[in-house]
């Protein structure tokens, strides 16, 4: 029986938040320490723990079907191949950042100077579409001291949290591109395989709606109900059943985090009570 090759990175957040979401979508893995393959028990998958900077060309060249990487990476190394799912998680930027005692205002103030870097390409299509001559010091790893031993007036790197740029007397200044995790697939996969694929994905993206989205029950006087079912935005209309207390209902109801607090508030002015919410495991549509 064949197998869907897939590839994630061997260490880091990115690795830990990859495999958190195979194990969110019911996919159990049997790796040991130190295996850089593994093969699923339940899923006709095998994983590769391969380094974020290496799996670009393995889906060139057909190595692996698929891969959960860093956006960022792909923009970088991935010409030519297909995302097909944003995962919404390990978030970060590609950023440049100068030293705090700088009096940068603009990218053109990079005119001229020079810019250590893991992502020449990236740096180089920014600088271009800003008419910006600068010289370009490829580093792979520890970019970040690059200033402070004399070898860049400035670095373009990943920023998560800012830690790292701070502990090295730098500052963020210019930001080229936001990035997050995502699915992508090699341009030789063969129709076996991309259907496993197609299975994997419908699975991701119904975990991916439940982590955006918050079950909620809530009772209401029935005189108040058309105001709080137009409140409630739901996926098709709230589920409204008859509580043993008379004039009053139970609505159940599907709300998207990013709007959550906002429509509580409302709720509650409109006279719900008993409001209790729930996490999604997982929302099939």
């Amino acid at each position: 029986m064949s197998k869907l090759k897939i590839a994630v990175q061997k260490s880091g957040r990115l690795h830990d938040d990859s495999m958190t979401i195979l194990k969110d979508v019911g996919i159990s893995i049997d790796n040991g320490k130190d295996q850089l393959k593994a093969s699923a028990k339940n899923f006709p998958l095998e994983v590769f723990y391969l380094r974020n900077g290496d799996i670009p060309q393995y889906l060139k060249d057909g190595v692996v079907d698929a891969a959960i990487i860093g956006e960022n990476v792909l923009i970088e190394k991935g010409n030519g191949i297909s995302v097909i799912e944003k995962l919404g998680f390990s978030s970060c930027k590609v950023s440049i950042a100068v030293p705090k005692s700088s009096n940068y205002k603009s990218i053109i103030d990079l005119e001229g100077k020079r810019i250590a870097t893991s992502y020449p390409n990236t740096v180089n299509q920014f600088l271009n579409q800003n008419n910006v001559n600068a010289k370009l010091h490829i580093i792979n790893g520890s970019v970040e001291i690059a200033p402070n031993i004399g070898l860049a007036d400035a670095i373009v790197d990943i920023v998560s949290s800012g830690s790292t740029l701070f502990k090295n007397g730098l500052k963020e200044v210019d930001i080229l591109l936001q990035s997050q995790a995502v699915l992508a697939v090699s341009p030789l996969i063969n129709s076996e395989n991309q259907n496993i694929l197609n299975k994997l994905q419908f699975r991701l993206q119904s975990v991916l709606r439940g982590r955006q989205n918050k079950y909620v029950l809530l009772n209401a006087p029935n005189k108040k109900l058309d105001d709080i079912v137009n409140i409630l935005p739901g996926m098709n209309s709230p589920t409204i059943l008859p509580l043993a207390k008379e004039g009053w209902s139970s609505l159940h109801s599907v709300i998207n985090k990013n709007a959550f607090w906002e429509v509580i508030d409302e709720l509650k002015l409109n006279g719900a009570e008993g409001i209790l919410v729930c996490p999604i495991e997982n929302m099939v549509l």
